[in-house]
């Protein structure tokens, strides 16, 4: 964004126009990436981070799943291992349910068998064998004591003792095998709880740094654009036409609103000139009865001495002749200067600034008004200070500027008054004060006076343009005007004019 003068609070006007095709080329010739683009890419990230934590939500949950369905099984293995201790004990105490207990050992190790995939992959399979021999050899404990029962009672006797020692050591272990187990898998599940606790907690840290960066890049792809555009709407609103140039390195919809903000500035500024020049005619309007009676009085006194010359040419001598001819051509200067004056007022041209003196522009106002003062009885009087620095400034604009303020002026006295002009340095400006002993204006229309077709006067006899075009001239000058007027004693227009630097 270029660099903008803020000048009574209310912006500053460039001093040269705008090129329009190099700040397009300059806005073009940047690679394009769309805020359409920029915006789906953000969606399409947060589809795809959603997506991965659904999915290694799902495989955690199909992990527990699992976890849960093996420790079921675990859990039916050691209750058939502990039910077919039971039996065991119940036999060697009363006698009975050896079958039972048997039957309980064949399922708990047909489980083992069912499961060997699973228990391999979460034991090891050193463990797993273990395990199958303990029970395998449990099994085989249980139907030799089933063998016994039947043998003869020195064998039995002996037997079972052996068997009976087997049982307790096989079943022990067997017993310790399956809990051993049912822990490992209960510390399995506790651990995928506490990794999913962390992983949910991390998540949520993760998407919280993920959306702030994504809200970053809406504030970098809408918001900073949207405020930049509301400066550059401000400062046009206050008369600032300076073109909106590249602030990045790429392009987007908003280079094209850019483009479209400069397209109107140029008109905008394009429109200003001509509400300049139209104030300018409205001024030579105004000027019509004093610049006819200018005219006037030339043309009459060429028309009486030419008529002495037509009427009596052979009469006069030459020093005569030469004496009419001379005042004939004092009255041609004086007319041509009059028009001369008006046409370098109301010619067009491209505003161009250049080093000028503001007492002499106000000098030459003052001669373009003289007849106006005269025939409305109103009193000019010049205050130059000595040594004014020069400012930098478009001369025909600032004629335009102290002639409106000057008719302004001697319409408010139409009893007849003093203007004052006083034009002194002040504070690396220039201070040029405008008073009139007219009648003032109401404190509730001063703040007013700078509107676009406001005015105090009465219906048709001005447009309400006059001054809203001398606040732009000035703000384009990079100066200031302000108005102190009160009611019965006059009004002081104030123009702060920067010193020429350069």
């Amino acid at each position: 964004m270029p660099d903008e003068t803020t000048t009574n609070g209310k912006g500053s006007y460039p001093s040269e126009p705008c090129d329009q095709v190099e700040v397009d080329r300059a806005l073009l010739g940047r690679p394009s990436i769309s805020i359409r683009a920029r915006v789906a890419a953000v969606f399409v990230l947060l589809f795809a981070m959603t997506a991965a934590m659904t999915m290694a939500a799902v495989v955690l949950v199909s992990e527990l799943r699992a976890k849960q369905q093996f420790l079921e099984k675990v859990g039916d293995y050691a209750f058939e291992i502990d039910q077919a201790r039971r039996f065991e004990k119940d036999f060697f105490l009363y006698g009975t349910n050896l079958p039972d207990a048997l039957a309980h050992i064949c399922t708990a190790h047909r489980i083992l068998d069912t499961n060997e995939e699973n228990l391999r992959a979460v034991i090891g399979p050193d463990t797993w064998e273990e395990m199958k021999t303990t029970v395998v050899s449990y099994q085989s404990s249980l139907e030799s004591l089933l063998d016994t029962v039947n043998a003869s009672e020195p064998r039995r006797s002996h037997d079972q003792d052996r068997i009976e020692a087997e049982l307790r050591t096989y079943g022990a272990q067997a017993m310790a095998d399956a809990h051993e187990l049912i822990d490992r898998e209960r510390r399995a599940i506790a651990g995928l709880l506490q990794t999913s606790l962390v992983a949910a907690i991390g998540a949520q840290v993760v998407m919280l740094f993920v959306m702030a960066f994504l809200a970053g890049i809406i504030i970098r792809a809408f918001v900073n654009p949207l405020r930049r555009f509301q400066s550059y709407a401000s400062r046009i609103g206050n008369g600032d036409y300076t073109p909106i140039r590249p602030t990045r390195k790429f392009r987007d919809e908003f280079s094209d609103l850019a483009i479209t903000f400069n397209k109107m500035m140029c008109e905008l500024k394009g429109r200003q000139d001509q509400l300049i020049q139209s104030g300018k005619m409205v001024a030579v309007g105004t000027l019509t009865s004093g610049i006819a009676h200018e005219l006037n009085n030339p043309i009459n006194n060429i028309g009486l001495n030419v008529e002495a010359l037509l009427e009596d040419l052979d009469e006069f001598s030459g020093e005569e002749t030469r004496r009419l001819l001379e005042q004939i051509y004092t009255q041609v200067e004086r007319a041509g200067a009059t028009v001369r004056d008006l046409l370098d007022f109301t010619r067009k041209g491209t505003p161009a600034f250049s080093t000028v003196s503001i007492a002499d522009i106000i000098e030459s106002v003052a001669k373009l008004i003289g007849s106006e003062l005269v025939l409305n009885d109103v009193e000019l009087s010049l205050d130059v200070g000595e040594g004014l620095p020069k400012i930098r400034g478009n001369p025909r604009n600032l004629q335009q500027v102290f002639l409106n303020l000057f008719l302004n002026s001697i319409q408010a006295m139409p009893e007849g008054g003093k203007l004052t002009v006083r034009i002194g340095p002040e504070d690396g400006f220039i201070r040029v004060d405008v008073t009139d002993t007219g009648a003032g204006i109401a404190p509730e229309h001063v703040d007013k006076l700078f509107d676009p077709f406001f005015t105090t006067k009465e219906f048709g006899e001005g447009t309400g343009l006059g001054l809203s075009v001398c606040y732009g001239i000035i703000e384009r000058h990079k100066g200031s005007i302000t108005i102190d007027s009160e009611l019965g004693k006059g009004t002081t227009v104030t123009i702060r004019l920067p010193v020429d630097t350069g």
